[in-house]
């Protein structure tokens, strides 16, 4: 049994919140009350102090990459798992873009056996695509009956209207989500990098905002057509806020993510930063970062999604165009929340909590995202006035323009299936 005790529970999807003390049992939780009030202490029993400490659903990432198999010099399955539950993180949906790809049974089976044997719970999507090449859809029935959760072939934009309908089509009558990374790639030049201030700084053409904005409009088109739960992933414009935010009020399926670093940096953070500030989206402008801030103030961008992508120090010192793109972001997640929109008062800390556990969890149907007498005893504690520096990661790489950063909001620890599988030294 463990015993978290002198907390200040903030649950997201009750609304519940004030000090109560929670008793979890056999990887679930089993009282939430006030010890000696409510219940006794057990005679054999763990204690976490967490007097001083908001205590919430464990944090829920349905946006990272692994990079496991193909590119474990970056990252692993089990490297990332560490870096996640050091985030507060109890579950993560990983992306499908490996190699070889997850579209197929054997790769998705070798992906969540090795999940399995991590601390925390690995979830995967499949691939919309056979090999991601955007011309055959992948077997989804069979994938998501193997335990896929949901498609994508994140890393590369669908171009071909029809396959997204039937991908659509096939996601509804199996009732899981489709994800989208919408960068159209006829119209860019250099990836990773705005077409404007930046992309004039360095003397290329560029990833111009239209990339993003005729996929979005498209999608949602489609979505609100066929009824599809869709996610548009990382979104990085204000028009594409926009566009969410009026296709909501005519569907109930439409979410959107944002990326902490598209809510805290623009794109004069890659001319100061290079390679580890290029993303894919670029970051944009001041306006598109506030248009992005009030889309999670109103609920039009749900999900906070970190786009975890680890890339080795040799790839990110390549020359700008050549660089991949993508930063870690797990370990610094929380912290950028916390400090971004919360200190500056434009989240309360339930909201930030709902857009980082309990609105991800509801797309992909996970038992995930609250506390509740009964429900799974995924747990993070968290002290919001501590200030702590970005770095020190566990993840296998260190690719992030955030290292070094002050960033109030520190994970002490983080209980997953009622076990501690990280905790602040």
């Amino acid at each position: 049994m463990l015993l978290i005790q002198n907390g200040y529970l903030i649950d997201p999807k009750s609304g519940r919140e004030g000090n109560f003390d929670i008793l979890a049992d056999k990887g679930k939780v089993v009282r939430i009350g006030r010890l000696g009030v409510d219940f006794e202490k057990p005679v054999h029993c763990k204690t976490l102090n967490a007097e001083g400490l908001v205590v919430a659903p464990g944090l829920v990432d349905v946006h990272v990459h692994f990079r496991d198999p193909g590119f474990t010099y970056k990252e692993d399955i089990f490297t990332g798992a560490k870096a996640a539950a050091k985030g507060g993180f109890t579950t993560v949906v990983l992306m499908a873009n490996t190699k070889p790809a997850v579209d197929n049974k054997d790769t998705l089976a070798y992906v969540l056996e090795r999940g399995r044997q991590t601390d925390i719970h690995v979830m995967t999507c499949a691939n919309v695509t056979v090999g991601m090449k955007g011309k055959q859809l992948t077997h989804m029935e069979e994938l998501a009956g193997q335990g896929a959760v949901g498609f994508t072939d994140d890393g590369v934009a669908l171009v071909d209207e029809t396959l997204v309908r039937e991908a659509m089509q096939r996601a509804v009558k199996l009732d899981v989500p489709v994800s989208f990374h919408e960068e159209s790639p006829s119209l860019i030049a250099q990836n990773g990098i705005n077409r404007g201030r930046a992309s004039e700084y360095f003397g290329i053409d560029g990833s111009p905002r239209e990339a993003e904005i005729v996929l979005i409009g498209r999608d949602l088109k489609l979505a609100l057509e066929t009824g599809a739960c869709i996610d548009v992933q990382h979104i990085s414009t204000a028009e594409g806020v926009e566009m969410v935010r009026q296709a909501k009020k005519k569907g109930h399926n439409i979410h959107a993510e944002a990326t902490p670093h598209h809510f805290t940096l623009t794109e004069e953070a890659v001319m100061e930063y290079g390679s580890l500030a290029k993303m894919n989206p670029p970051l944009r402008t001041e306006a598109d970062r506030q248009a992005i801030i009030r889309g999670l103030a109103d609920g039009t961008i749900d999900i906070i999604a970190t786009d975890h992508a680890p890339h080795s120090a040799e790839e990110k010192a390549k020359e700008l165009t050549e660089a991949p793109s993508g930063i870690i972001g797990l370990e610094t997640a929380l912290g950028l929340g916390v400090t971004e929109l919360v200190q500056k008062g434009y989240l309360t800390m339930r909201q930030l909590l709902r857009a980082m556990s309990t609105n991800p969890a509801a797309m992909y149907h996970l038992d995930a995202g609250y506390i509740a007498e009964g429900g799974p005893a995924d747990l993070v504690l968290i002290d919001t006035a501590a200030v702590t520096v970005a770095g020190d990661y566990v993840s296998r790489s260190c690719n992030s323009p955030f290292t070094g950063r002050k960033l109030t909001g520190r994970v002490c620890a983080t209980v997953c299936g009622g076990k501690i599988v990280y905790q602040a030294k």
